[in-house]
């Protein structure tokens, strides 16, 4: 890299006096290893004496070491940071004190204000302002897999900058604060930067430079360590240090440096490097694999940034550089291939405030890709750092749930792999909010708060009414087959010898509903329905131009009657698209205000109160648009009494002028308890036993109870081919049915060992085969269940161990040669056998 004001200067490591050229040949090292031989070279600047311990406190080290678990959500903080100095800077630049009253009080009022009119969805211009936030690799070349040389890091922006003199007061100081009274930045502790220090290197060597954003001042430098304990160090752990020359911070006067910066050179703002940072498996490319995890932690950043790579890296790449502005945005740009079904629920309640919840559901295939591929393409692009659920802070993620919230808690298996969920924390009550996440903002605290988040997420996002249970159930339909006949022969056969209260049957009872006492007659059996209710097609408009509430109630008959101690759902038609509350480009809003309130009658006639926002009267959930219709849910607060009337005004935000629809409400008695009515023990009840359903490569000419592969992978997401034995279809933990594949390898090579069979032979074999793999299945699942186990898989994406559910297990299990073992090594008499001794 050259400076513009002097001769080029080449990788050389010698003594040097000069600061310029001391800066150039630790900015110029590649590597943890390359920047030590600079040391080495001038070890009287960086004799031990000149170091100083970061946040002046030699007990720093759990400080810093106890923040991001992670080296990519460290690095975010960094451009957390980056964004942060570029809207401070935008606010010096207009003469406001960033800490004044007159400044912005968030950061989407920041961004109106210092951006107006940002045309950033558009290429051109995001591309010129992603280049005020550059992330970029540096290191040796060329990178492949026998030569994985390190990568360093290097951190530019073009923000506020700090004077040399303020760099103890800023970058260097843990724990002060100094943006606490800036209410429009995401940073407030001054350590979340320090977090990224313990994935550089083993030395943990990061370089700082900086220069204010007013051309005033010299240009700043240091370089932070872990300090190199000694024998003679009092302290128990060590410390993290930085430089300083003669007693403070290094600096040079510059007009422009050449720091290798995409189409620009460095002339003020701040430049960080991080030498041979620890990035985990799996990252190479800057332009790419780190692109996508920044995109999935930033989902929807105040500002664009760039990435970029180098050619001495990875000659052979087309493209090095790319720009990013968040996950939402790649969502949404890609959604034509990847995307079958995009929704959002806005809820306001008592217990947390106002939170906003997108959901994400992908193609089941997506392109010519099969259902493995597909599901690896989506994890690739997607959940590259495993977060299904993310919790986020003005567009950055501070903490997420796996798949696991998803199996377990929502109990949708089907879409484990096919959903994304983002929850907006933005805009939560302060004090619920502070409660959820760690000072490090990458992680949920294990508090009650975060449970109660966790139980309110799960019980509105898994409503039988909702619209991922419809979308579940809608996947489903191609399986929705009866085979219950099969399925209760097959257990009365296995019954046939046994005892009722035998271990066998004990341990088959405490899982599953079972009633054998007498025969089922006259059942009427489920079958698909042929006829198809005709919808009329619903032709979406980009902007509304209808919006009425679904009653036939005129004047101040109200809408509806809400039970004081329960909620009501208020419908409305329209005709705007179904993304239109989620887009990033001319997103439209309902708005709900609170008209005129009505006492009860009894308690003093008509009088109207006072007009209140409609949180302070009521709990609710607006939903975004679904084929024309839009849902509001309310639920009564103590605000309210029985008989208390409430006018509403429902608006749709359109640029050709919003449409209202004014209406009353009126609070109703509580809902009485149900009793549950008991039930006869005589009545026959279905056996709860799951489902035993045959499936073939093609389902042609063989039955209305027989489903394809194709069929068993839209219901299950989980791919069925030859070698595929059996695949279970769960609901949370329970197993509703057992696939198996008469198509099978294993099942055909079985067949083999009859060189002519006969018809019988035949019946025999495959009636052995699905015996044997039902009720293998049936036992293993049923032990596993009832013993508690909890069962865990390396996540080749991000090393961790994640919990697999159930069935995903039993399918590998048998995929795996067991199928084979028990009808090769013993019949269903040995293996009953065994399990009664």
């Amino acid at each position: 890299m050259k400076d513009s004001e002097s001769n080029t200067l080449f990788n050389q490591t010698f003594e040097t006096t000069d600061k310029k050229e001391l800066f150039l040949q630790i900015f110029n090292a590649k590597d943890e290893l390359e920047l030590q031989s600079v040391i080495e070279a001038n070890s009287t600047i960086f004799d031990n004496t000149n170091w100083k311990p970061l946040g002046n406190n030699k007990s720093n080290y759990g400080v810093v070491k106890n923040q991001q678990s992670s080296p990519i959500a460290a690095l975010i903080e960094k451009t957390t940071n980056s964004i942060d100095a570029l809207l401070t800077k935008k606010c010096w630049e207009l003469g406001i004190d960033p800490k004044s009253k007159d400044a912005p009080k968030t950061m989407e009022e920041a961004i109106e204000s210092f951006y107006p009119n940002n045309n950033w969805d558009l290429r051109e211009f995001r591309k010129s302002q992603a280049e005020e936030i550059q992330i970029i690799a540096d290191g040796k070349g060329p990178r492949n897999q026998k030569k994985q040389y390190p990568t360093s890091v290097i951190i530019y922006d073009n923000g506020e900058g700090q004077h040399p003199e303020k760099f103890e007061d800023t970058f260097l100081s843990l724990l002060r604060g100094n943006k606490n009274n800036v209410h429009f930045v995401q940073g407030k502790y001054n350590m979340g930067g320090s977090g990224a220090i313990v994935f550089c290197g083993k030395k943990r060597y990061q370089l700082i430079a900086s220069k204010r954003f007013d051309n005033t001042g010299d240009f700043g430098f240091t370089l932070i360590r872990e300090h190199p304990k000694t024998e003679n160090d009092q302290a128990k752990e060590t410390w993290y240090e930085y430089l300083l020359i003669d007693g403070k911070i290094p600096s040079f006067k510059i007009d422009n440096l050449d720091l290798g910066l995409e189409n620009r050179v460095f002339k003020t703002g701040t430049i960080i490097k991080m030498y041979s940072y620890q990035f985990p498996k799996g990252y190479s490319g800057f332009a790419q694999d780190l692109n996508q995890s920044i995109n999935e932690f930033l989902f929807s950043p105040a500002l664009p940034m760039l990435t970029k790579d180098t050619t001495e890296r990875y000659p052979n790449n087309k493209v090095l550089s790319n720009d990013l502005f968040g996950l939402k945005r790649r969502l949404q740009k890609e959604k034509g291939d990847y995307i079958s079904d995009q929704f959002s629920e806005t809820f306001e309640d008592e217990l947390f405030g106002k939170m906003k919840v997108s959901c994400f559901v992908f193609n089941i295939k997506v392109k010519d890709f099969d259902l493995k591929k597909t599901k690896d393409e989506i994890g690739r692009r997607y959940f590259k750092n495993g977060m299904n659920v993310m919790f986020s802070m003005n567009g950055q993620v501070h903490g997420f749930y796996t798949s696991e919230f998803i199996t377990r808690s929502l109990k949708l298996n089907l879409l484990k792999s096919h959903l994304l969920i983002h929850v907006d924390c933005t805009e939560m009550k302060y004090e619920f909010r502070k409660e959820l996440f760690m000072a490090s903002r990458d992680r949920l605290k294990d508090g009650e708060e975060t449970q109660q988040l966790r139980h309110y997420l799960a019980s509105k996002l898994s409503a039988k009414d909702g619209r991922l249970s419809e979308i579940q159930k809608f996947r489903r339909q191609a399986v929705n087959v009866d085979t219950s006949t099969n399925t209760n022969q097959l257990l009365k056969n296995f019954t046939k010898n046994l005892p009722l209260n035998s271990d066998l049957m004990k341990l088959l009872g405490d899982t599953f509903k079972l009633d054998l006492k007498k025969d089922t007659k006259n059942k009427q059996e489920r079958k698909k329905s042929d006829s198809k209710k005709t919808e009329t097609p619903f032709l979406p408009q980009r902007f509304p131009s209808q919006f009425k509430v679904n009653s036939k109630a005129k004047g101040d008959t109200e809408v509806a009657k809400i039970p004081l101690n329960g909620e009501k759902t208020i419908r409305f038609s329209t005709d705007c698209a179904n993304d239109y509350f989620d887009r990033t480009d001319e997103p439209g809003e309902l708005k709900i205000a609170v008209l005129k309130i009505k006492e009860n009658e009894t308690k003093g006639g008509n009088q109207v109160g006072e007009p209140k926002e409609v949180s302070d009267l009521f709990n609710v959930n607006k939903s975004s648009p679904n084929k024309g219709t839009i849902r509001v849910n309310l639920n009564p607060k103590e605000e309210l009494k029985v008989g208390n009337a409430v006018q509403l005004k429902v608006s749709l935000t359109s640029p050709n002028g919003d449409f209202d629809e004014i209406f009353w409400v009126k609070i109703s008695d509580p809902e009485k308890k149900k009793e549950k009515t008991p039930k006869n023990e005589d009545d026959n009840e279905p056996l709860g036993l799951p489902k035993m359903v045959f499936a073939y490569k093609n389902n042609e000419d063989k039955g209305e109870d027989i489903v394809s592969w194709e069929d068993v992978e839209q219901a299950t997401s989980l791919e069925m081919d030859y070698k595929t034995v059996m695949v279970p279809e769960a609901e949370g933990d329970n197993l509703n049915s057992i696939f198996i594949n008469m198509d099978s390898t294993v099942l055909k090579n079985f067949k083999s060992k009859y060189s002519n069979p006969n018809e019988d032979q035949i019946e025999v074999a495959n009636r052995k085969y699905y015996t044997a793999v039902y009720f293998h299945t049936l036992f293993l699942y049923t032990i596993t269940k009832n013993r508690g186990y909890q069962i865990n898989q390396k996540n080749e994406n991000t090393n961790l161990f994640e919990e697999v559910d159930l069935g995903q297990y039993l399918k590998d299990l048998f995929d795996h040669y067991y199928s084979t073992f028990i009808l090769n090594f013993g019949g269903m008499e040995e293996m009953m056998q065994g399990l009664a001794d």
